[in-house]
């Protein structure tokens, strides 16, 4: 089973991580350079600059100094930039390729163009994904020359095909399975941090949980100790706050969430004018993750919990991708939902949920929480950042726009004669690295992705999907949370981390065999970035994660 991670390491790994002020060195030999791109006329590089930092957003300007050197200009200090810019999420894209789809994330996973170890084959819509390994990647060759992705929201399913060897490796077994799985040679279970929360979500506008005594009340009567015990493997805690404890600075070891209180909780209801005839619709798909192992029973559990004190609920299960899609737009107004570490710092769960215009999930933002949230991510100082923490978590528990529940612990299993397997902290396990001895390797998940473009994308099982094909600017190393050289093969940053330079890794060929450059990059940014831009069109055109990594769009249209 999973053993509790000493905090204290991980603490001075992630204070590393963002103290980052040396340039990275290349993580392997280039190959020789291909001019392509420059035989015809003379390398035009584009810069995109706000007028000034008014708008609201982090990036003053992007500027492709030369052919193989990018420059970002920042509006404020950001010690996690480099840690955001290896996220999947801002994968470089061609930009003649980026162009000619206008952005349309949708299409441009249709014939993925990226430059990593593995290329798309075909795509079996609601049955499988098949890769194939790039002969012209620029670094290690994939080991297994076809890589096929399948999924079932059924861990049972899951299992199943593990046992009868139809499938090489599984995500997220359930819990009652891991111990006979520890057990079986055959197999190889490889435990992930629980650097994930789960919790009940409201939307602050609409009723009746516009009412805070009453997410206040909601807040008492669940019993969360006993969804841990009953649902959740071993080395998975009862949540106090948002973050897990391993974050430091970020986790306020001396704010606990309310107490389980069924008769205070009621009591808090009556007070509020909570009307007990109403039924409540409670949304959630049934769809596993390493924070939710068994979403369908902790709904059915939950349901019951809060007929304890009179509140009349329904289930509503939905779609997957609908879900996450409804929710992010703030349509929903009581679910279950979380999150797993993108990359180690609080910035990463505080930011995106609470204070990001473009996830609006809880509906209207709290000043009192967004301020200190977007003061503490500019900052490298441990202690102040957990002064301006504890703020957050003193307000998160007075407003409630959510129910903390749990830090769950998960795994990945793989055949035991697998070489390189590994789970990941940030679930991006990397397969490329992996090798079963065969000529295929086939992988399950809990859920098929919803694109393979994924700069508009926030679900686990679609980044996945894409982190096969993309690839950033750095990276993380496999199996960890430390960044490294990547697409860029190293960068440099000022004294006040407002000025990052990265010089690109030469000859690196898109699979369409255009030449990656700094103008490739540009263009990637200000897709997301430039509100105005033609291809700022993704899936959704929300692009939650660039709104709560780096702030407001520029151009953005006023409401």
């Amino acid at each position: 089973m999973k053993k509790k991670i000493v905090s204290s390491g991980f603490a001075v790994l992630v204070v590393l991580s963002l103290l980052l002020t040396a340039f990275i060195t290349a993580a392997a030999p280039a190959p020789a350079a291909d001019l392509s791109k420059s035989v015809v006329t003379k390398f035009e590089g584009l810069k995109v600059e706000a007028p000034n930092c008014d708008y609201g957003g982090e990036f003053k300007s992007i500027e492709a100094v030369d052919e193989g050197t990018v420059k970002f200009t920042l509006c404020n200090p950001d010690p996690a930039f480099p840690s955001k810019v290896a996220f999947s999420v801002f994968a470089i894209q061609d930009k003649d390729y980026l162009d000619a789809n206008k952005g349309d994330s949708v299409a441009l996973g249709e014939k993925p163009n990226g430059t990593g170890p593995y290329k798309l084959v075909e795509w079996k819509k609601g049955d499988s994904i098949i890769y194939e390994a790039n002969p012209d990647y620029w670094g290690k060759k994939a080991n297994v020359k076809n890589l096929v992705f399948r999924w079932s929201d059924q861990s049972a399913q899951r299992y199943l095909e593990l046992n009868s060897g139809t499938v090489d490796g599984i995500d997220n077994p359930a819990p009652e399975d891991i111990e006979a799985l520890k057990e079986d040679a055959n197999f190889a279970v490889y435990d992930r941090a629980a650097l994930n929360i789960f919790y009940v979500g409201f939307n602050v506008d609409l009723k009746p949980f516009d009412n805070e005594k009453v997410r206040q009340a909601f807040g008492m009567a669940l019993d969360r100790q006993r969804i841990v015990e009953q649902y959740y493997p071993e080395g998975s805690t009862v949540a106090e706050n948002f973050v897990p404890e391993l974050f430091n600075p970020g986790y306020s070891k001396n704010i606990k969430w309310y107490e389980y209180d069924g008769d205070a909780a009621k009591k808090l209801l009556e007070e509020a004018g909570f009307d007990f005839n109403q039924e409540i619709k409670l949304s959630f798909r049934n769809v596993v993750r390493g924070y939710l192992p068994s979403p369908d029973k902790v709904a059915q559990e939950i349901q019951g919990q809060l007929a304890e004190i009179g509140v009349k609920v329904k289930l509503n299960e939905m779609e997957s991708a609908t879900f996450i899609d409804e929710t992010a737009a703030g349509k929903e107004a009581l679910y279950l939902l979380g999150w797993g570490a993108d990359y180690p710092d609080s910035t990463n769960f505080y930011d995106y949920h609470f204070a990001n215009e473009n996830n609006k999930q809880f509906g209207t933002l709290f000043s009192d929480i967004v301020d200190p949230i977007k003061k503490a991510g500019q900052l490298s100082d441990v202690a102040a950042r957990q002064k301006l923490y504890d703020t957050v978590n003193e307000n998160i528990k007075k407003h409630v726009p959510m129910v903390p529940v749990a830090h769950g612990g998960s795994a990945t299993v793989l055949k035991a004669a697998v070489k390189g397997a590994h789970a990941s902290p940030l679930t991006n396990e990397q397969f490329a690295v992996m090798d079963n001895g065969a000529d295929q390797m086939v992988w399950m998940q809990n859920g098929e992705p919803a694109a393979l473009w994924c700069s508009d994308e926030t679900d686990g099982e679609t980044l996945r999907g894409c982190e096969a094909m993309f690839e950033s600017l750095l990276a993380y190393k496999v199996g960890g949370v430390e960044v490294e050289p990547a697409l860029a093969e190293k960068f440099t940053v000022n004294a006040d981390a407002t000025e990052y330079v990265f010089t690109l890794r030469k000859g690196v060929k898109f699979h369409n065999g255009a030449t990656l450059d700094a103008n490739d990059v540009v263009a990637t940014f200000v897709s997301q970035w430039d509100a105005s831009s033609p291809n700022h069109t993704g899936r959704t055109g929300m692009f939650e994660y660039f709104g709560s990594f780096f702030g407001a769009f520029l151009n953005a249209p006023e409401e």
